[in-house]
């Protein structure tokens, strides 16, 4: 048993190694003085001023952050009234909206992005519009919102159904009830979501190349196409700061879960306690 124990450790300690081995080396030759992919030279922050003054890469990164946070914040808001719908749902109507909901999740990136693209090139067709920033925020926005309807349900469900009819019964309407009975119950899910979904939008290649067209670049993009003429250490700065964004983003979503659930535990305690 204990012989089984120590090959589990080594094996999972494998499987890290094999994992993050990459990302340390791309973070530690970010701050290499030569462009070698190989041999250590010496330490320097050059590429990253550099880096920063690339008018391309920040164009790109500006335009990433713009699709990323009105993304992110409308879909928040659409997939919260999407779930406060999904769980007023009788169960045999909701179960299977869930289900087709987590298809885009699943799904193929690649399918979606071609999808979203011929969808756009068909509308803009009749409507006489091209692949542009727009399109690319409708894209994001469009697979952004599964993410926050699967961190905003598990909220709802720990609701109390009769909060509706309570807070109805003091006087309030159908919005001043969302507004302010349930959104203040299950924002720790909205925001979770949220960030999730910045964090998709951030990370995005496949489905903003399909949808950006030829005047929209995002930084993904751009990544992708210096790396088709050669791996400049710019690359090796730029995903390093990448990697930084999105890791304190999902150790900050992982905090908030923790701390929600040691919560969540503590009250069930102080219940018990007062029923007892």
């Amino acid at each position: 048993m204990k012989k089984n124990y120590v090959g589990g450790k080594i094996f999972a300690a494998l499987t890290y190694v094999f994992l993050y081995a990459p990302i340390v080396v791309l973070i530690v030759f970010s701050f290499n003085s030569t462009k070698s992919r190989t041999i250590w030279s010496g330490f320097t922050l050059n590429w990253y001023k550099e880096l920063f003054n690339d008018s391309l890469i920040m164009s790109s990164l500006q335009t990433t952050i713009t699709v990323s946070v009105i993304a992110s914040v409308a879909a928040a808001v659409i997939g919260t009234f999407a779930a406060i719908g999904f769980f007023n749902m009788k169960k045999n109507w909701r179960s299977p909206l869930l289900l087709v909901n987590n298809i885009p999740v699943v799904n193929a990136d690649i399918i979606t992005g071609v999808s979203l693209s011929l969808l756009f090139v068909s509308v803009g067709a009749m409507l006489h519009f091209e692949l542009g920033f727009g399109t690319l925020l409708i894209a994001h926005i469009s697979f952004d919102i599964p993410y926050v309807i699967l961190s905003v349900m598990p909220k709802l469900y720990q609701l109390d159904r009769n909060l509706f009819e309570a807070a109805q019964d003091l006087g309030c309407t159908w919005f001043q009830t969302i507004y302010k009975a349930i959104i203040p119950e299950i924002m720790p899910g909205i925001i979770n979501g949220l960030l999730i979904a910045f964090t998709m939008s951030v990370d995005d290649f496949v489905i903003s190349y399909f949808t950006a067209g030829s005047s929209v670049q995002t930084l993904s993009m751009t990544i992708y196409a210096m790396t088709r003429r050669r791996i400049s250490p710019k690359i090796n700065a730029i995903s390093t700061l990448l990697f930084a964004v999105v890791l304190i983003l999902l150790v900050i979503v992982n905090v908030r879960e923790s701390r929600q659930y040691k919560a969540e535990i503590k009250k069930d305690k102080v219940l018990k306690g007062v029923l007892e």
